[in-house]
């Protein structure tokens, strides 16, 4: 079945070339009058655009022999002309270029075979002027709106791929932010209760204590940030995304693998936006990960400064820089700073100027409601 607005345009043409048939007969004398057989023929010519979207080439060679045949016979011109006009539009604007072209020229061969024999046509070489333009004009319009579609189609299908290629990579950061964290703590505390004796059960107990609150901590976390990608979940049993209000117990899972870490809060504490506020815990997280993992000194200060349109953050540990040599920056790093520059923040990690100190701070802006990226 066509679709209705193939029918539709092929009514409309069908109706146009009926309703000249009583204005061009008699109107020359030298064409052949109006009969049946035109009458036919233009019907034909109209019922074959019927097929302009679904099968625009053999709509166009169909279209394009009974306008041949219409000529041949002496008719005069007229709106079967249009008929021919819109085939030709259709091939070049939905089907392939090579065959709508090869169409194409089918269709100009049969629309000059005609003019030496017709009585209405100009004479010499100019009357194939006008017979290349009812083919040359709509074949141009018509591969023209071809080649902006596919443009368009093309653009959008690389849009969705950097969107989908953007998620991925924050997907891998947000896992990388929560399993890495979760297995330095473990790894530390499996390392204590390797190397104490039996005689000190209770501290056993603990490094094992720890080690399963990191794990259940770190698979709750790793459920919520799988939960936000698509296809998107309506299950109410995911954890939340952490937040700066887990700071606390961050800090103590931190401090219970030996590590000592100080919180100083500043400013007056408010509900900042979802993705402010899990940007903030996961560049905390990462920072006393690293700290966990890579520091000679298992000491950081953590500070969080609340300003009306900000929030700044720094985390700084007493790692002498050449002490265990120079920290190179890993994909936790690359991962922190992505988070901050994606909310128009500002990121620095590295040494203070007399390379006493490794200093982490980032500037985030908490008037935005929601992400953009």
């Amino acid at each position: 079945m066509p679709p209705l607005r193939d029918v539709l345009m092929t009514a409309v043409l069908a109706v146009l070339c009926l309703a000249s048939i009583p204005a061009l007969d008699g109107a020359s004398d030298t064409d052949r009058a109006m009969d049946a057989g035109a009458a036919l023929l233009v019907l034909v010519a109209a019922g074959a655009t019927a097929g302009r979207t679904r099968v625009p080439v053999p709509a166009l060679v169909a279209v394009a022999a009974a306008t041949s045949g219409y000529l041949l016979l002496g008719y005069p011109f007229g709106p079967i002309l249009v008929c021919l006009a819109v085939a030709v539009w259709s091939a070049a604007r939905h089907s392939d270029p090579t065959a709508a072209s090869v169409a194409a020229v089918v269709a100009c061969v049969a629309l000059l075979l005609p003019l030496p024999r017709h009585p209405g046509a100009l004479g010499g070489t100019i009357g194939i002027v006008p017979a290349l333009a009812w083919v040359a004009v709509p074949y141009t319009a018509g591969l023209a709106r071809r080649l902006v579609v596919e443009a368009g189609l093309r653009e959008r299908a690389e849009a969705d791929r950097r969107l989908i290629a953007h998620e991925r990579l924050r997907l891998a950061h947000e896992v990388h932010d929560i399993v890495g964290h979760a297995l330095a703590a473990i790894q530390m505390q499996a390392d204590i209760a390797l190397h104490i004796g039996d005689d000190a059960r209770d501290r056993q107990r603990a490094a094992l204590v720890t080690i399963s609150r990191a794990s259940r901590d770190a698979m709750g976390d790793l459920r919520s940030a799988l939960g936000t990608a698509p296809p998107a979940t309506t299950s109410t049993d995911l954890d939340p995304p952490p937040g700066l209000d887990r700071l606390d117990r961050l800090i103590a899972g931190v401090q219970a693998a030996g590590t000592r870490v100080r919180l100083d809060v500043r400013g007056r504490r408010r509900v900042l936006p979802a993705g402010i506020d899990l940007a903030a815990y996961r560049l905390v997280q990462e920072s006393l990960t690293n700290v966990v993992k890579h520091s000679s000194q298992p000491h950081a200060v953590v500070t969080v400064s609340h300003a009306p349109d900000r929030l700044e953050l720094e985390i700084t540990n007493s790692h002498h820089a050449g002490a265990d040599g120079p920290r190179v920056a890993g994909l936790g790093t690359a991962s922190m700073r992505t988070r901050v520059e994606d909310l128009g923040g500002s990121f620095r990690a590295g040494y203070d100027h007399d390379g006493r100190r490794y200093v982490v701070t980032a500037v985030l802006p908490t008037h935005v409601e929601e992400v953009t990226r």
